[in-house]
């Protein structure tokens, strides 16, 4: 039997039952979002944006890793090229479900009320870009340019896949080296459009950087379980190695580095600096409660994962990288949650029920989403010319 055929994803595959919790998860979890926010849109709106910015960061983070992998090659990036992929292809449906966040706008932005900006100065200088149709005219780009990446890297997939010709995998690393550069510029426009502009006073030129760094880290958090659970079994067990596993969690525990690198960078240089226009935006984070908040997140994205990365027999293990990755999924929401929230209710920590509501609904038909797009396709790239195992 051909090889190609005996890696499908079986109807019986544990990832099927995940898929299945995640329907029923969501399903709750709408309803809650519909009894909870049918008298408070706007919590509900509030909610949603923070949901939604760490979802679409998994996906676009699954994008960015998968053309480094085109660039760089390795055999790291086989064992999960078909989960980068698959959490790719989402983003054409998250496009759509930015939808809510746009008949919004009103409600979440403070640049986009024309009563705010009647009586603010900057706002009424920053009127040029902070505006509505402009705003939603990039986000529809920043997805189509998203969209459009995605479909040639697919196209050019399904041709490796067919045949041992090595144009498509030469295509395919031409499109990630511009893809990169397309990526960079348009996440960063998108981190400072939806998250940044919350607060539009306040301006951090290393934002974008820190929101790509969290997207991969989130996309690294998503995948690693996924091909743990794919490595222990059939059809993919015994074809991811060992040592493919330690890669992934050398590469984890460089993104956790990286995330914490940059984003004390900005604390160091923000506070250093003591600007009034610039250290509010701490202040409001610091305030109130979140400081508990903080401690939380340098502990369980920092100091515990860079503590057991450095293990090398825990990254060969794939349930204990596995577990690793699944609390950094966890934390990567918080870290999310920290960010968007107090720019609504500035020095008071909060927390509401369609905070977690919000997250769950989207979360569960992500997961969905992401699975069914593995259906139909080999679990590895087995004419990929750096698999080491099949070849």
């Amino acid at each position: 039997m051909d090889p190609v055929q005996t890696l499908v994803l079986p109807e019986d595959h544990p990832l099927h039952r995940v898929q299945r919790i995640a329907v029923g998860v969501s399903g709750v979890a709408l309803l809650v979002c519909a009894l909870a926010g049918f008298g408070d849109l706007t919590q509900l709106l509030r909610s949603y944006l923070v949901a939604y910015v760490f979802w679409v960061g998994g996906a676009l983070g699954c994008l960015a890793i998968l053309m480094i992998h085109h660039v760089t090659g390795g055999a790291w990036g086989v064992a999960i090229r078909r989960l980068l992929e698959s959490g790719a292809r989402t983003l054409p449906t998250m496009a759509v479900l930015f939808l809510p966040i746009a008949f919004g706008v009103r409600r979440l932005y403070e640049w986009a009320q024309p009563e705010r900006v009647a009586h603010d100065p900057l706002l009424q200088h920053k009127a040029l870009y902070l505006n509505v149709p402009f705003f939603l005219g990039r986000t529809a780009l920043y997805f189509l340019a998203w969209s459009l990446v995605v479909r040639a890297l697919t196209r050019w997939s399904l041709r490796q896949d067919a045949s041992f010709d090595p144009v498509p995998g030469q295509r395919l690393e031409l499109i990630s080296r511009g893809g990169l550069l397309l990526m960079g510029l348009t996440m960063t426009f998108a981190a400072v459009d939806w998250t940044m502009s919350l607060q539009p006073h306040w301006y951090s030129t290393i934002y974008g950087v820190i929101f790509m760094g969290g997207c991969a880290l989130t996309a690294f958090a998503i995948v690693i379980p996924t091909v743990a659970m794919l490595s222990v079994n059939p059809p993919v067990a015994g074809h991811v190695s060992d040592d493919q596993l330690s890669d992934l969690g050398k590469l984890l525990l460089a993104f956790v580095m990286l995330w914490a690198y940059f984003s004390l960078s900005q604390f160091l240089i923000t506070w250093s600096g003591n600007l009034p226009e610039e250290i509010t935006w701490y202040l409001d984070r610091i305030q109130g409660g979140w400081l508990w908040v903080i401690i939380a997140i340098v502990f369980f994205q920092f100091v515990m994962p860079f503590i057991l990365l450095l293990s090398y027999r825990l990254k060969r293990r794939a349930r204990s990288i596995a577990n690793v990755a699944l609390m950094l999924i966890v934390i990567r929401f918080v870290d999310v949650f920290w960010i968007i929230t107090p720019a609504f209710d500035p020095g008071r920590f909060t927390v509401h029920v369609l905070d977690l509501a919000a997250v769950l609904a989207l979360g569960g038909f992500w997961v969905w989403l992401f699975v069914r797009q593995l259906e139909g396709r080999p679990l590895l790239p087995l004419r990929d010319p750096t698999l080491p195992v099949l070849e």
